[in-house]
């Protein structure tokens, strides 16, 4: 494998992601799955931020980290405060409870998503492809499969 053929396969991989999803009642929003996703893995990795600083980190819009926010200001995922030091500044910082809509995500199972990326209808390919994913993950990005 090349680095061209990582990149894709990441691709891939996202776009799966993004159709497992669960989208059901949240409505029509301004930002996608995708740029609320890279919020989040920003937010985590610097907790107590703020718009502009995670724009800058991200190489995101302003305006679509600001959606983003409120969507996930909407969801329950994060909390908005002013900042006490500077009281212009919001600082942004993951709700200290897990929303319902947050539960849901996380325990929506990919199988459906994938064996529709896999074109097959038997679970025991689709299970050894999961299997495989989550091992990848956990040498990746230890602790992920817990903590999403």
């Amino acid at each position: 494998m090349n680095g061209v053929e990582l990149f894709l396969l990441g691709r891939a991989l996202m776009k799966i992601g993004e159709e497992a999803m669960p989208t059901e009642g949240i409505g029509e929003h301004s930002t996608s799955v995708r740029t609320v996703l890279i919020v989040v893995s920003d937010l985590r990795a610097h907790p107590g931020t703020t718009v502009g600083e995670i724009a800058a980190r991200t190489g995101l819009p302003q305006s679509a980290v600001s959606a983003a926010i409120a969507r996930l200001r909407t969801a329950g995922a994060v909390i908005a405060e002013t900042d006490p030091a500077d009281r212009r500044r919001t600082i942004i910082r993951e709700a200290p409870e897990v929303s319902e809509r947050v539960t849901r995500v996380r325990d929506t199972p990919i199988d459906a998503a994938l064996a529709a990326a896999l074109g097959t209808d038997d679970p025991g390919r689709v299970s050894e492809t999961v299997a495989a994913l989550e091992e990848l993950a956990e040498r990746l990005i230890p602790g992920i499969i817990h903590q999403t």
